[in-house]
């Protein structure tokens, strides 16, 4: 299970992009560690349809760090070999290890909106992520951040499970195209034989590239046919 820490947020508009966010991407604890705002109308208007996020938030000091089994910190302030806390891994890296780790409690900690984590906050963490970001601006909105973070969760998880109803065509179908191009093709005039070759070379690597699904080949076939 994973839950959202808010570390000391400061700006109320921040923790309804958070919120919605995190309905995004179906994930629903929301904790405020020593909040310095409320969740005022301005929290709520942000958040959209991500009420329900806001309505059950919970509002801690920071024992509540102790009741988890891993805790993800997040920073833009990337460390080295010789100062291994703040050593961290990218998303992508993230979503592979969250795979490792099942039926567990794990936070992933986002950081003040002016300072981010401090130190002795990031000792605590298991991990620590960093979003690749231009060395002229690193810092992201909080809210930013955690949906690029969650994204690459999700998309772990649940990519094959979206894509499941886009069957990609086969090379059965594919080979049917190809078969009906060029009998359509031969009832076209070329030039010369060199561009009537140049034109079924151009359409194989069209069709190759297009990675269409067994619905748009079906498609493509039966419109070839009437062609033919």
């Amino acid at each position: 299970m994973l839950s959202i820490i808010l570390i000391e947020p400061e700006n109320p508009g921040n923790i309804g992009s958070v919120a919605r966010v995190m309905a995004n991407f179906g994930v629903k604890e929301l904790v405020l560690v020593n909040p310095k705002c409320r969740i005022n109308e301005q929290a709520r208007r942000l958040a959209k349809n991500a009420q329900k996020i806001l309505d059950k938030a919970r509002i801690n000091s920071f024992n509540i760090l102790g009741r988890y089994d891993y805790l993800i910190g997040t920073t833009s302030k990337l460390g080295t070999d010789y100062n291994i806390p703040r050593s961290p891994m990218t998303p992508e890296q993230l979503a592979q290890k969250l795979k490792e780790i099942k039926k567990k409690k794990v936070a992933l900690i986002l950081g003040r909106e002016s300072e981010g984590l401090r130190n002795k906050e990031i000792k605590l963490c298991d991990f620590m992520v960093t979003i690749p970001t231009s060395r002229n601006y690193k810092a992201l909105n909080i809210s930013h951040a955690l949906a690029i973070i969650l994204y690459e969760v999700y998309k772990e998880k649940n990519t094959k499970e979206i894509l499941k109803p886009y069957k990609p065509m086969s090379r059965k179908e594919k080979e049917q195209i190809m078969k009906l191009l060029k009998s359509a093709m031969k009832k076209m005039d070329f030039a010369t034989q060199r561009k009537k070759d140049t034109q079924v070379k151009v359409w194989k690597r069209m069709i190759t590239k297009s990675f269409m699904t067994k619905r748009e080949a079906y498609a493509l076939l039966g419109f070839l046919k009437k062609i033919k």
